[in-house]
């Protein structure tokens, strides 16, 4: 059975919807206004410098304060903290560190219990940080809601609830009327709304509060300042970070927090495929929109398919509507010329309206793109570089929101040299399996997109390709 999205072209009226959508991150423009950071000058040094002021080394920062508040750090970011991904996502903060219960089964069985641990204790320290440094990331714990849309889908979700149960979680199955009791569509069959380890905030906000809680700490940001390039400093123990400009950082240790950027050593974009994921965000609903929608309980949505979007609410009852799409250009690139992209917002449109027909006549404010580091394991990976004195985290494909707090633990307790419990973990010492070079990337990535669609028209079932991909350890997803 197709899944109910149309397969005609994109209408008049769902252009029209977004045809004044400033194309610009919502969250980002939804921020005060601020000096920014100044940028790096001169040649300066320090015990610690991180390379990418988004969560990852925001938190980073944090850590590295919190464990020696002495300790002499400095953020460098290319363009404003929370301009990457960590401003353009969904603000969907999930307690997994293996993107899902499922995927880490397939990939860590044997550390399972420890990885579900120390993801929920990730997230209760993440909300005790919140709490600690002041942060009004306009954190709202309501739970997640998986809509259910083909009936093999609902088939199967008392056994996959059960399953979440024997590792804590707190899961309610939904038949087809509970379910459009919570929110109100035509295409719902079904729901699982998990209601532990899982939160919505507002992504800039956040940022922004890690950005000022690190400032008070007495971290050094500073924005406008690419990082071009890192070597052993000559004659020293250290490494010196080259800034675009001139500048440089001669520091102890190096912290790579980069994301879907092309990062500073060369060998790790073998590991990462920067995907475009793109959102529309709705003018703010009437209370006569609200009421024919319902969600009085404001959870965060998305659906089952390989093709899936997430939706959610912001606080003045605007619907981010995003995924679908992941788009792939080949080698990679990734920069503001591509935050636009019509062929994908035209079905993002069609698509809303077809789950909320009731909402016919509303506008999109914002319309926008960013890029997800993606890698083939979908969950954090980690490392070390130049005899230890650089580590780093990336790969957190598309669900990091929580998980960049404990990215960045770790990779911070690589570099520092620290064992801890997580150090120890097969998660943490192995890498994910490469992707393959130009132009055989463009290629497998294209076929394994076609594929995955051809999986959701088939009621789930994968085909022998997407199946050796599964064997091989390999996987494509946003």
């Amino acid at each position: 059975m197709p899944r109910p999205w149309p397969t005609t072209p994109p209408t008049a009226d769902d252009r029209a919807a977004y045809a004044d959508a400033a194309n610009v991150p919502f969250w980002l423009d939804d921020l005060p206004e601020r000096a920014a950071d100044a940028p790096l000058e001169g040649a300066v040094e320090a015990d610690l410098c991180i390379v990418g002021g988004g969560f990852t080394g925001l938190w980073a920062a944090l850590h590295a304060k919190a464990d020696d508040p002495s300790r002499d750090v400095v953020v460098l970011e290319a363009d404003r903290v929370g301009g990457g991904a960590s401003g353009r996502n969904g603000g969907f903060l999930i307690a997994s560190l293996t993107h899902g219960l499922g995927n880490g089964l397939a990939r860590f069985p044997d550390e399972m219990r420890v990885l579900e641990r120390l993801a929920f204790e990730n997230y209760d320290g993440l909300k005790a940080d919140l709490a600690a440094h002041g942060i009004d990331a306009q954190f709202e714990e309501t739970g997640a809601l998986d809509a259910l849309l083909e009936p093999h889908e609902v088939a199967g979700a008392e056994e996959e609830a059960a399953h979440a149960r024997e590792y804590g979680h707190v899961i309610d199955v939904l038949d087809a009327e509970a379910m459009r009791a919570e929110v109100n569509s035509p295409t719902y069959l079904g729901g699982v709304w998990s209601r532990s380890g899982s939160a919505l905030v507002h992504p800039a906000r956040l940022a922004e509060g890690l950005r000022a809680a690190a400032l008070a700490l007495g971290v050094r940001i500073h924005e406008g300042s690419a990082a071009i390039a890192m070597a052993r400093t000559s004659g020293g123990d250290g490494v010196t970070v080259a800034v675009d400009g001139g500048a440089e950082v001669r520091a102890r240790r190096v912290l790579l927090a980069t994301s879907a950027y092309p990062p500073l050593l060369a060998r790790l974009k073998a590991f990462i495929v920067p995907v475009y994921d793109y959102a529309l965000m709705t003018e703010p609903l009437s209370a006569a929109q609200k009421d024919a929608i319902g969600w009085r309980n404001r959870q965060g949505i998305g659906d089952a398919g390989n093709q899936f979007h997430y939706y959610r609410l912001s606080a003045d009852d605007r619907i981010l509507w995003g995924g679908y799409d992941a788009v792939y250009r080949r080698g990679g690139p990734v920069g503001p010329q591509y935050d636009d992209h019509d062929e994908t917002f035209g079905k993002l449109s069609q698509n809303f309206f077809t789950t909320f027909p009731q909402l016919e006549g509303l506008k999109f404010s914002h319309r926008w793109g960013g890029a997800i580091d993606t890698c083939s394991r979908f969950s954090v990976f980690f490392g070390t570089a130049l005899g230890g004195r650089a580590s780093y985290a990336m790969g957190y494909t598309g669900l990091g929101v929580a998980a960049t707090r404990f990215g960045a633990r770790v990779a911070l307790d690589l570099v520092d040299g620290r064992e801890t419990e997580a150090t120890r973990l097969k998660y943490v010492r192995r890498k994910p399996v490469p992707f393959p070079p130009e132009p055989v990337r463009s290629g497998v990535i294209a076929l394994t997109q076609r594929e995955l669609a051809r999986a959701d028209e088939r009621e789930g079932r994968r085909g022998p390709w997407l199946r050796t991909l599964d064997r091989l350890g390999l996987g494509f997803d946003s």
